[in-house]
């Protein structure tokens, strides 16, 4: 890249696949309170204000690279949603949803759920508590 030449990239989304894009929907639905947006039956965006998660379908992996991604195979990557009140979300959610730990404050400075979406994923619903945890999060 030429020195002079300005690249941005932003994040648009993160995509999980499934078999069973309705289940893993209305988990996210449930969980977010975000109604997602259904263009077909193989695929479903709940899009925040600061991102898009994306459910596809098992059936669409192909038009990308046939064997190319795996339902419920995750082991790494954590989903996270900044939530007003983290205490709140865990007594709303109560026993509708698998509870992994917490809510928990975290040496960084957030207050943390940590909750496995039905495919297996982990998904952390947290609040800045701490000025630092506020500001890296633009929410002071």
């Amino acid at each position: 890249m030429h020195p002079t030449t300005t690249h941005r990239t932003t994040l648009a989304s993160v995509r999980l696949i499934t078999d069973d894009v309705d289940r893993l929907t209305a988990f996210y639905e449930h969980v977010t309170g975000v109604t997602a947006d259904r263009p077909s039956p193989e695929f479903a965006e709940l899009r925040t204000a600061r991102g898009t998660l994306a459910v596809g379908s098992t059936r669409t992996v192909p038009l990308f690279a046939a064997g190319s991604a795996e339902p419920a195979a995750n082991r790494t990557a954590i989903v996270e949603f900044l939530v007003d009140d983290v205490d709140a979300a865990a007594t709303r959610l109560g026993d509708t949803v698998e509870t992994v730990s917490g809510p928990a404050t975290m040496p960084w400075g957030n207050r943390s759920l940590l909750v496995r979406d039905p495919d297996g994923t982990l998904v952390n619903l947290f609040t800045p508590v701490t000025p630092e945890a506020r500001e890296r999060a633009g929410t002071e």
